[in-house]
């Protein structure tokens, strides 16, 4: 990680730079294999995989069969620790529904809103470098609560043409059957578009690579929902010269190791905390499985000292960061001052960990500076809301005069009419 003393703030902006994606070379790749499987369906999927995936693949859904075996080869210690999740984040997520309110905004004029389930959602759950069976709780979870009537979750199969067994235990257990051996662009194009195996969804979910977001951005052009906008997953530690230097280090390198294209960044009012935060990385990098991913990662990761929590925090909301920790002794007073960011950790016993697994809080949130405008997913995420008005007598007499004057002042006059005839009868 290079490291930034007392940078002034107007070279925050170019600090904070997120590893650029041409955007428009990935697009000259993604469009064709959308294309391809809008049009020849299952045949194009197949071709893609083989291709991509180096399996071959005479069915595209998983079998029962395939689903009851993965049960056998989870072990019980794991399916403890799915439970377990799995009702926090119920838990969490069924505190956010709200009632109904009705409220007369004039006499004998009542307005409320009301909820609706999507009906028809896909997920993407990644595969490859890391099989993300959380990421299923944290969409299936929400989903069944919202009441979405159909759920169709795609994973891109291994070189033996087989699913993670932990990803088919947690789908079968939040009652998910549909289940399709597909990944990349070509996920995204049979959940926007169908085929014959995998049925046309209304709103897309879930994290991945450059190409699933790539496919995501491009089928959401043509009217098709996403979760949000999204790149590779990130974290921001904030620390004093009090943090513990191997918490810091270990959130770092929990974040560093998502993949080569992860960023990481540590502001500090310490000095002595970030080299000593540094010392701590290598020593807990060396031991890591995935080190050399997490080492790419870091090349790409910067620490920053500042003279105080105020240039501190104004960096934080310049960054936007998908997580933000903050271990210092004081949080509580920096909690109002957070304004941008995706998820938040408090204080130095709450790693990104526990809100990517169980504590209850939703992991998929929103990267690459949209945390600006973009909340995280939610029980909001799967649920449409449905305004609703109704009008007496005595309110269409007590509202009808403005109408007819804006309407008229607009030039619409079949609008003014509209009220016009209700008003004379």
């Amino acid at each position: 990680m290079k490291t930034f003393l007392f940078p002034s703030s107007d070279k925050w902006r170019e600090l904070l730079k997120r590893p650029a994606i041409d955007a428009s070379k990935l697009e000259d790749i993604i469009k064709p294999v959308l294309e391809k499987v809008k049009v020849n369906g299952d045949e194009a999927l197949k071709a893609y995989t083989k291709e991509f995936d180096k399996v071959e693949l005479h069915q595209l859904l998983v079998s029962e069969e395939e689903l009851k075996d993965a049960s056998s080869l989870v072990s019980q210690e794991l399916k403890a620790a799915i439970d377990a999740a799995k009702k926090n984040i119920e838990v969490f997520h069924r505190s956010q529904a709200g009632g109904v309110d009705k409220i007369e905004t004039t006499p004998g004029v009542v307005c409320w809103r009301e909820s609706r389930a999507i009906e028809k959602v896909g997920l993407y759950i990644p595969g490859g470098t890391a099989p993300l069976f959380s990421t299923i709780l944290m969409l299936v979870v929400p989903a069944k609560i919202a009441g979405c009537k159909e759920i169709v979750l795609c994973t891109p199969p291994n070189k033996e043409g087989k699913i993670h067994p932990a990803i088919l235990y947690t789908a079968n257990l939040l009652g998910v059957t549909k289940i399709a051996k597909v990944g990349g662009a070509q996920a995204i194009a049979a959940l926007a578009y169908g085929t014959e195996s995998i049925p046309q969804v209304y709103k897309i979910f879930g994290p991945g690579n450059q190409f699933v977001t790539g496919a995501k951005q491009l089928v959401n052009k043509e009217g098709v929902a996403i979760d949000m906008p999204a790149g590779p997953s990130e974290v921001a530690v904030v620390a004093d010269a009090n943090a513990n230097p191997a918490f810091v280090a270990s959130d770092l390198l929990s974040q560093a190791e998502h993949g080569v294209d992860s960023q990481v960044v540590l502001i500090s009012t310490s000095d002595v905390l970030v080299k000593d935060v540094a010392i701590e990385i290598e020593k807990q990098l060396a031991v890591l499985p995935r080190r050399e991913m997490a080492q790419k990662a870091l090349d790409n990761s910067i620490s920053v000292v500042l003279n105080n929590m105020t240039e501190v925090m104004e960096m934080i909301n310049e960054y936007a960061p998908e997580h933000l920790i903050l271990q210092v002794e004081d949080y509580q007073l920096l909690i109002p001052k957070v304004i941008n960011a995706g998820s938040v950790f408090l204080g130095a016993y709450t790693p990104e960990s526990a809100g990517d697994y169980a504590s209850g809080t939703n992991h998929t949130l929103p990267t690459n500076g949209y945390a600006t405008a973009y909340s995280g997913v939610s029980l909001d995420s799967f649920i449409k809301k449905i305004t609703f008005q109704e009008i007496t007598k005595e309110g269409i007499q007590s509202l009808g005069k403005a109408i007819e004057v804006m309407a008229e002042t607009e030039e619409l006059f079949a609008h003014k009419n509209a009220v016009t005839l209700r008003m004379k009868s």
